[in-house]
């Protein structure tokens, strides 16, 4: 298989009201990929910008034959900057960074000599965080549950900065806060997902737009992710189990409720009938529906267009 390091390089760097701080990334990104001796590009996606960010795209875009700019109608979320940017990159390897400036684009190099080793996806760990305390802690609780809930041992499940082979994110459905499991998504899907450490710097302009209410949007994403990725092709093991497990509980429990009848003991008023009943009842409910999710499965294979959802978000592009 052919290195990633002999093709071309894609950024793509999802933007909102950071218009101060789109000149001076672009500056770094060139310091830090020219000495690679590769083509280069930068795709930058504005989500909804309020500011001048749109206009200063616009000047580096007319400045720079290698930068790109899409705009999205509005601001739909970083996962849809990430999809409509992932659509529009051209590279052999594509890497994503944030445009606050916190991540370093002087860790490229070594996310793409990690990619050439033989992984498909590489992300970064901010081993020195430099958040306020109120951001790191919820953080590492959210990447410890992640990993737990996933099977996928990362120590920071959400850094913006990463390496991926452009196989990972073709056809790649992101919404909600699914961007933050894009690792998850491609360790299901069988692609070999590595971790290291960059450095990670405060924020020098603008201000984060990140609450706590994110974190239970990303929980619920994460058993989105997870469901999906483990039983999306087999329903049956889900629903199935579970319906087993109550069909054998709720037996249980009128067996030992008919030995007591037998034994001469009065059962009509316990409340283990009213359970033992309905352990049944919703364990018929259950098995019905994996059976159905099976069938449902087994006669729709995906289809994913080349220009799909994130086509119908983008209002402009300048190529």
């Amino acid at each position: 298989m052919r290195g990633t390091l002999a093709g071309v390089i894609s950024v793509v760097v999802p933007v909102r009201d950071e218009e101060e701080n789109v000149g001076p990334l672009l500056a770094e990104l060139a310091a830090a990929l020219e000495p690679l001796e590769r083509r280069w590009e930068v795709v930058f996606v504005d989500d909804g910008s309020t500011d001048g960010t749109f206009a200063a795209l616009t000047r580096l875009h007319g400045a720079h034959s290698n930068v790109r700019v899409v705009r999205l109608r509005r601001n739909f979320g970083k996962a849809a900057a990430l999809a409509a940017g992932f659509a529009e990159a051209s590279g052999d390897a594509i890497v994503t960074i944030d445009g606050d400036l916190q991540d370093d684009p002087a860790e490229i190099p070594r996310l793409l000599a990690k990619l050439d080793e033989g992984f498909d996806l590489v992300t970064g760990w901010k081993t020195r965080r430099r958040d306020p305390w109120t951001r790191r802690v919820p953080s590492k609780i959210f990447n410890r549950v992640a990993g737990f809930v996933s099977g996928l041992r990362l120590h920071d499940m959400n850094c913006g900065l990463k390496a991926y082979k452009p196989e990972v994110v073709r056809g790649l459905r992101l919404y909600g806060e699914l961007h933050r499991y894009i690792p998850v998504i491609a360790h299901y899907r069988g692609f070999r997902v590595a971790e290291i450490p960059v450095n990670h710097r405060p924020r020098a302009h603008g201000r984060s737009r990140y609450g706590m209410e994110r974190y239970l949007r990303g929980f619920l994403d994460l058993l989105t992710v997870t469901f999906m990725g483990r039983y999306r092709n087999r329903p049956l093991h889900l629903f199935g189990g579970l319906g087993l497990l109550m069909l054998a509980s709720g037996g249980c429990v009128l067996v030992y409720l008919t030995v007591l009848k037998i034994g001469g003991h009065a059962i009509g008023q316990r409340p283990l009938l009213t359970l033992g009943v309905l352990l049944i009842v919703v364990g018929m409910q259950f098995l019905s529906l994996g059976l159905l999710s099976e069938l449902i499965t087994s006669h729709h294979e995906e289809q994913v267009g080349e220009h799909d959802r994130a086509g119908v978000l983008v209002d402009e592009v300048l190529r």
